[in-house]
């Protein structure tokens, strides 16, 4: 294993993570009643030192092997959680050392859980660092590093397809080492957007860049205790649902309506999945806010219907009500359209509406080669060909997805939480959702779970985050004695 290369690597993140500490600063410099000064600069020279010291003090060199990819993204992650913890820690207040670490977690993970009962109790640089970890972990730490790396670097290009999973590079219509760019010039088209929008429909500059943060990377901090809601105006409801689907779906797709100047990149199976089961979701979850008495028009329970459940699926966790008053099976509901979620190559967490439908295509292969044996079934994605070793990984998935989900569930329970919230919240974490159902819903919050749950929520959410595999690689890493390249 070289560690020279890995530090260094892992170096680049951590300097992204200090750059966005040090405009906290400023933020903070510029209000003099503002308590964040102080824990933002120390945080900020720390991140910078370490940051900075493999550059100094380490030989700089170019290869990398396959282990070394694995241990450079797990590292630039969990570094990034570390670092990202101590303005919180360090300002004190409701942020014990748990409490700061499932803040930093679920910022740079885009989850959007949060241990705050009142966020507008934080000082404004605070809540800028706080809604600046969705901005870096929307696009991602590894990404930001891969945006310095040369072209033609081989750490480059293995690191793109480390990060990046196999479905997420479909449909870019482009060579691989230019993936990156356009994943990184979708994700700040939609932020720019989104921050101009949000300013013309009325938000201050400071809520409108921390809203844009949040919803381009699909994440759910918010500078209000209740959110979109705070705001009371329908243009913001509609730009942040506008821009939740965006988020939401593949950016490819996206980039070829934008360079190609046509729909035709819209003709795709996945995005009508996806489409397909918001709309049919949105309409039942509509309809039983009216029939519950629980909104007042039809045109306010399509409205909320709409608003809510696009926020679970596109798993922002933004909201304009507290789901805490809705019926269970109505939370369920958009629980189920959380752990499917969007497209990949989005910012979204999840299963991916690309691994359901591989799975219902899959299911309907089988079947049909049972009933016609001598048949040649095909199944395809994206125009192509899918075969079974390709299909493989992503039902394999699926299966470890739903395992980890219960092995977290039962865990969380053990520690004292009950079934509901531990069934729930889970799946919320693991999804990178962020609000769950009942006291933990959207308007509710983390502080009262039990330390070792949130332990467990912060690994859900690691691990929904990079999908899963990643930390399984350094697990076998780790355990495998024989340390084969």
């Amino acid at each position: 294993m070289n560690w020279t290369t890995i530090s260094r690597n892992v170096g680049y993140a951590l300097l992204v993570d200090a750059l966005f500490m040090f405009i906290s600063c400023l933020i903070a410099i510029a209000d003099p009643q503002d308590t964040a000064f102080a824990p933002l600069a120390v945080s900020f020279l720390l991140t910078l030192a370490v940051g900075v010291f493999p550059f100094v003090f380490v030989k700089k060199t170019a290869a990398i092997t396959l282990r070394e990819g694995y241990v450079i993204i797990f590292l630039s992650w969990l570094l990034s959680f570390v670092f990202g913890m101590l303005p919180y820690a360090l300002w004190g207040g409701p942020f014990t050392l748990v409490n700061a670490w499932f803040e930093s977690v679920s910022g740079f993970t885009t989850t959007g859980s949060t241990i705050l009962a009142d966020v507008e109790s934080l000082p404004r640089a605070l809540l800028f660092w706080r809604s600046s970890t969705h901005f870096i972990g929307g696009l991602g730490v590894v990404v930001f590093l891969l945006l310095i790396i040369p072209n033609t670097s081989q750490m480059r290009l293995r690191l793109t397809n480390m990060e990046l999973s196999s479905l997420s590079r479909r449909s870019y219509d482009t060579r691989s080492n230019q993936t990156i760019y356009i994943f990184t010039w979708v994700y700040l088209g939609i932020f720019a957007s989104a921050f101009i929008l949000y300013m013309i429909a009325g938000m201050s500059p400071f809520d409108a860049i921390n809203h844009a943060f949040s919803v381009s990377a699909t994440g759910g901090f918010s500078t209000r205790n209740e959110s979109i809601a705070a705001f009371h105006s329908v243009p913001i409801d509609i730009i942040t649902m506008v821009f939740m689907f965006l988020s939401s779906i593949h950016f490819g797709i996206i980039w070829l309506c934008i360079v190609k100047r046509t729909l035709k990149p819209l003709v795709n199976e996945v995005l009508w999945l996806y489409a397909g089961y918001l709309i049919v979701f949105s309409t039942i979850l509509s309809v039983i806010l009216k029939t519950e008495g629980l909104a007042g028009s039809w045109g306010s329970a399509f409205l909320e219907g709409g608003f809510q459940m696009l926020s679970y699926a596109s798993t922002s966790g933004l909201a304009v009500a507290d789901n805490a008053a809705y019926p269970f099976y109505a939370s369920m509901l958009m629980m189920m359209g959380g752990m499917v979620c969007g497209m990949a190559g989005s910012t979204t967490g999840g299963i991916k509406s690309d691994r359901l439908l591989i799975l219902l295509k899959s299911i309907r292969a089988h079947l049909h080669r049972a009933l016609h044996p001598t048949s040649v079934t095909e199944v395809k994605l994206y125009g192509r060909n899918i075969y079974m070793q390709d299909m493989y990984p992503h039902i394999l998935y699926i299966a470890v997805f739903v395992f980890l989900w219960l092995l977290s569930a039962v865990l969380t329970m053990a520690s004292g939480v009950d079934t509901r919230n531990g069934m729930m919240a889970t799946l919320s974490s693991l999804c990178n959702v962020g609000p769950s159902v009942g006291a933990l819903g959207t308007f509710g919050n983390f502080d009262a779970q039990p330390v070792f749950a949130k332990i467990i929520y912060t690994l859900d959410m690691f691990m929904g985050r990079v999908e899963i595999y990643p930390v399984m690689a350094i697990a076998f890493i780790l355990f495998d004695r024989r340390r084969v390249r």
